[in-house]
């Protein structure tokens, strides 16, 4: 499985460029100043997207000459950049994992509208497959279910968030457990940790995002 990977237009401080490096040989869609920022990074783009109102003209006409394909919108259109590649990503290259960088910092509002999208109907399709990454965090959602999940190098904390009302949240080995909870409102379980490698979690409906997390090397431990 080779995953589809789009880079979109969140601050420079929050992609890690060791994860990119990665995936350098991969599939990569650029959605607005994203696909300038894999450019400034040796990778072209097989499509770049959005409506680039945050891309300079000189910089846009490098993008023209670099890359094959620039699809333009206008600035008032019906989807954000980033749903707008992610669409791209599972009607035309029919994606098995979509793995989403610069989909944070900055903005609270942008960043929100990153994290919920995969709740609209027209996205829940891309929920099992999207994998967001940065320098602190990797965050995938899962449907109803029972899973298995691994430990990632250099992640110390493990959240479990309901995203939507759930019911039947079993937490079975992780260091602080929990078991058939149900919620009707979103709750973010931070800082947990896993027990192991591997650990297990199980609900019943609803939405749930898991994060792996570390703090920054760059800030002091504080109260949560």
């Amino acid at each position: 499985m080779q995953p589809i990977n789009i880079m979109v237009g969140g601050p420079a401080s929050e992609i890690p460029l060791d994860e990119m490096e990665k995936h350098r040989g991969e599939t990569w869609i650029g959605a607005d100043f994203g696909a300038t920022f894999l450019l400034n990074h040796g990778i072209i783009p097989q499509i770049a997207i959005g409506d680039f109102d945050s891309t300079f003209p000189k910089t846009m006409e490098k993008l023209k000459n670099a890359v094959t394909e620039i699809r333009r919108f206008p600035p008032q259109k019906d989807y954000t950049d980033t749903q707008l590649a992610v669409k791209v990503a599972l009607t035309e290259f029919q994606a098995d994992q979509i793995n989403l960088f610069g989909a944070t910092g900055g903005r609270l509002d942008q960043l929100l509208s990153n994290l919920m999208f995969p709740l609209m109907a027209e996205f829940q399709a891309v929920i099992p497959k999207l994998v967001i990454i940065d320098q602190q965090n990797e965050m995938r959602y899962y449907l109803p279910g029972k899973y298995e999940i691994r430990k990632r190098p250099g992640m110390k904390y493990l959240a479990f968030v309901n995203l939507t009302a759930v019911t039947g949240l079993t937490l079975p080995d992780e260091k602080y457990k929990l078991q058939n909870f149900d919620a009707k409102i979103p709750i973010s379980w931070s800082s947990n940790e896993f027990d192991g490698l591997v650990n297990h979690f199980s609900f019943n409906s609803g939405v749930v995002a898991v994060i792996q997390s570390r703090d920054s090397l760059a800030t002091a431990p504080r109260l949560r």
